[in-house]
């Protein structure tokens, strides 16, 4: 993928090979690629999740992301695990952990 005259590479299934090279530009093109127009509710979920990512060096699961968005959007966590799979209809590593520059993760449940 071409951004800003800089390529970006991905694996064969889309996710970044190198997260580091996550912006908001290279964001907008993976939700393109995934049929989602972004809106705020998606970047506050993005940041949190490329926050985690630098602490932790892993992605953070579902129900780390959904706890957080139970914060961020004042809603208790059955609601908040909703609006996730609602703002990502293919699932939370088909979509949120692609956008979000994430590397895909293995091994472990999407929900």
């Amino acid at each position: 993928m071409q951004i800003n005259n800089k390529e970006i590479e991905l694996d064969v299934e889309g996710y970044l090979v190198h997260p580091e090279d996550w912006n908001k530009e290279i964001a907008l093109e993976l939700a393109k690629s995934e049929n989602i127009t972004l809106t705020e509710d998606y970047w506050t979920i993005f940041y949190f999740m490329r926050n985690y990512y630098n602490e932790h060096g892993v992605a953070p699961d579902v129900r780390h992301t959904t706890k957080q968005m139970a914060i961020d959007f004042d809603l208790d966590k059955k609601s908040a695990k909703a609006k996730l799979f609602n703002l990502f209809p293919y699932g939370y590593v088909k979509q949120a952990c692609k956008i979000s520059g994430m590397k895909r993760p293995r091994g472990w449940s999407t929900g």
